[in-house]
């Protein structure tokens, strides 16, 4: 985990819970976000996993992105295998690992890009395996159910939790930074401060930029 760069005592530290697909690239931006909001406010992030795999089950979609999330199982159940052995605590440098390859590197997802991104972690290859297996899956969807739970089934990835409020988003691009971070945080603090908010939304007009 990311430490805060801002003086404060524990007390006064905000929580942020994000659940994440390591395959997905708008979820990918909102993280790099929130470790950029770690440096400028008094937050910590908590790291949590969701499956889009998951999310899309018997639903009628296009088949090559049905053909995506068949071969997105198998980093969220290494990132399930690395939570169950060595605890959460793990999951923010794993995924970042895994997302910089996937995403920045263009690099495929394969098992050895698992490998080097669990290396790169500090975590053991091993773990790699379970990418194949569906030993993990029940905790998997156990994970994924939580954050469905927060905000509801018509959403996607990444979801924020944010006090005792969660949402889908903010879906942003590129991911601001510094100040600019913050001020995104305060704003989303703001709403999810607000009794019956629940959604803000225009289309989107870029893809996702990663920097």
């Amino acid at each position: 985990m990311t430490q805060t760069a801002v003086d404060t005592d524990e007390q006064d530290i905000a929580y942020a819970d994000m659940w994440f697909d390591p395959a997905c690239p708008w979820a990918w931006i909102t993280s790099r976000w929130l470790l950029e909001v770690e440096k400028v406010r008094p937050v910590r992030v908590r790291w949590h996993v969701m499956s889009l795999s998951v999310l899309n089950e018997g639903r009628d979609i296009p088949q090559d992105y049905r053909d995506m999330l068949d071969r997105s199982w198998a980093a969220v159940r290494v990132c399930i295998a690395a939570e169950q052995r060595f605890g959460s605590e793990v999951l923010g440098p794993l995924y970042t690992a895994l997302g910089t390859r996937f995403h920045n590197k263009k690099e495929p997802k394969t098992e050895e890009t698992l490998r080097a991104a669990l290396a790169e972690a500090g975590l053991p290859e091993d773990l790699a395996a379970a990418g194949a297996s569906t030993e993990y899956d029940e905790a998997l969807r156990a994970s994924h159910a939580e954050a469905m739970k927060l905000v509801g089934e018509d959403v996607g990835t990444p979801v924020v939790q944010v006090g005792d409020v969660a949402f889908f988003g903010p879906v942003v691009t590129p991911a601001p930074r510094g100040e600019e971070a913050g001020k995104l945080w305060d704003g989303v603090r703001l709403v999810a401060g607000t009794e019956g908010f629940f959604e803000l939304k225009r289309t989107r007009t870029r893809g996702p930029v990663f920097d």
